[in-house]
């Protein structure tokens, strides 16, 4: 099969992958799209030594399965746990100590024609759901995980820094929240998705410091960082949605003394991220910059790259 194959660095359009065979307790899925996201990038820069097919956002049909997921659209959490160790066993999966992540860790991921998934993370696609918006569901969840790991009230000031894929979910979910919301980053027309939703908008220099009880930072750079950090208040929350492909400095000292919490932050719940979807709470369509067919995927991922885009998708059937 077709699929695009990351080594050393180095990603190529392989035409010779051997077919995936699930094995007990596993479906077979035929990818139908797929969505570039920053980690797919980070590791083509040396994040993480990944040798495999790339891609963790994806709708696909079941192929091979349970009668009840045999040709549905379903989407795919990206962690297959071994559901023994002590994080499985204490409800922390997403930590399992054996696991192996779409795309990223020991599993062949969704840039490819087929794929294979345990069944207990499959989740069906609402019938009302476009598959190109349901691409979103993996990177929605993530950005709904910041309200499973901090409480939010009405009247928290609450800053998201950076206007790309990841923060443009982040700011329209935490929106959802009720919370005193600004948005920053460095593109007005990125951050005009965000406007014409009725979120608060703006530059870096709209932070005001030490104004804000909690900040996300969806940037993965370090001036990102520093924006985010100097707008806490004392006792504030700093939550790191981002993976870096660097090591990132940063002043410890302050975070004891202004007693910062620091608070990383990744994979999330699939079904609420759904509903989010299927009801129109989260608008994705103006995420999307163009969609590539799976043999000009090297095209796609330097199209990926650009400054100002935000989501790029392959389609598997072309």
């Amino acid at each position: 099969m077709k699929g695009l194959w990351l080594e050393n660095n180095q990603l190529q359009l392989r035409t010779d992958i051997p077919m995936p065979e699930p094995p007990p307790g596993e479906a077979l899925v035929r990818v139908l799209h797929a969505g570039i996201c920053n980690t797919d990038l980070e590791l083509l820069r040396g994040y993480y030594p990944y040798t495999g097919i790339l891609g963790h956002e994806f709708v696909g049909i079941v192929e091979q399965g349970p009668e009840c997921l045999v040709n549905q659209r379903v989407v795919g959490e990206i962690n297959a746990v071994c559901g023994h160790c002590r994080f499985c066993r204490h409800g922390q999966p997403s930590h399992c100590e054996n696991r192996t992540v779409l795309g990223i860790v020991n599993r062949n991921g969704a840039f490819g024609e087929y794929l294979c998934l345990p069944i207990e993370n499959l989740h069906l696609v609402p019938d009302n759901v476009p598959t190109e918006v349901a691409t979103f569901t993996e990177p929605i969840a993530a950005a709904l995980e910041i309200q499973q790991q901090v409480p939010l009230r009405p009247n928290d000031r609450v800053l998201v820094v950076g206007d790309g894929k990841l923060g443009q979910l982040v700011a329209q979910t935490l929106a959802l929240t009720g919370c005193e919301l600004l948005a920053v980053g460095r593109h007005r027309n990125k951050l005009a998705n965000l406007e014409a939703r009725g979120i608060k908008i703006g530059l870096a220099d709209a932070v005001k410091d030490g104004y804000f009880d909690i900040s996300v930072e969806c940037t993965g750079n370090p001036e990102g960082f520093a924006i985010a950090r100097r707008a806490l208040r004392p006792r504030g929350t700093l939550v790191l949605k981002s993976t870096y492909a660097g090591n990132l400095s940063l002043d410890a000292s302050s975070l004891v003394v202004d007693e910062i919490t620091l608070i990383g932050s990744r994979c999330g719940p699939f079904p609420p991220a759904l509903q989010l979807l299927a009801t129109g709470q989260v608008d994705v369509q103006p995420l999307i910059h163009a969609t590539y067919p799976l043999i000009e995927g090297l095209a796609a991922f330097k199209h990926a790259q650009s400054q100002g885009v935000l989501k790029i998708l392959l389609e598997m059937s072309k």
